[in-house]
């Protein structure tokens, strides 16, 4: 029942992921972070099986390191994803694969914010704007209809938060929080989460 979703806009990219937790029809915890911190310019939201996310993430994570120490450089957004794509392609065809759906956000000097959107069968896109899970059956279309790429950061903070708001109005999954990170020229930085209290105070 997780919901990622994540927006490239000209200067940054923002991504969201909610904080629930949840086993069969228990609801463990409402503070879980699926945001990862890949490199200086690189986040991961990470949805799935709960034993998958984690450690694909934290296994991509120290890759990505292993790669910036070895030729004293980082993988570029692009570079990232095929990388991450490869790790699940081969992993896909053993007896253990990845049950892992996520979406790559960064920003590269030369070419500007990224996202990618990839899931456990290891297909992967170039998108402007995507989403895992129920929620995007809703906030796909909110997101196609007000998108602009020359949206500022407040903007787009707010475009997300029409979609978290819908996603609580229209799904019968409880979902209070959503964590969101902007990606910038400047680096990876934490944005207010979103929670039903601050839609509200709007």
């Amino acid at each position: 029942m997780d919901c990622l979703i994540g927006i490239k806009f000209n200067d940054f990219a923002i991504v969201a992921a909610d904080m629930t937790n949840a086993h069969s029809i228990i609801v463990m915890k409402t503070d879980e972070n699926k945001l990862y911190k890949l490199s200086n310019k690189l986040a991961m939201a990470i949805s799935g099986e709960q034993g998958d996310t984690i450690q694909f993430a934290e296994y991509i994570a120290k890759n990505v390191q292993l790669y910036k120490m070895r030729n004293n450089y980082e993988l570029s957004p692009k570079e990232a994803s095929h990388f991450t794509r490869r790790i699940l392609a081969d992993n896909l065809r053993t007896r253990t694969p990845y049950h892992v759906n996520l979406l790559l956000a960064g920003y590269d000097n030369q070419d500007g914010p990224q996202l990618y959107y990839m899931d456990y069968l290891a297909s992967v896109a170039s998108v402007d704007y995507a989403a895992h899970g129920y929620g995007g059956y809703f906030s796909l279309s909110i997101m196609d209809r007000h998108y602009l790429p020359t949206m500022t950061r407040e903007q787009g903070y707010d475009l997300l938060k029409k979609c978290v708001k819908e996603v609580h109005k229209r799904l019968i999954v409880n979902l209070p929080n959503f964590k969101v990170q902007v990606v910038d020229k400047d680096g990876v930085h934490d944005m207010p989460t979103i929670t039903i209290d601050s839609l509200k105070n709007e």
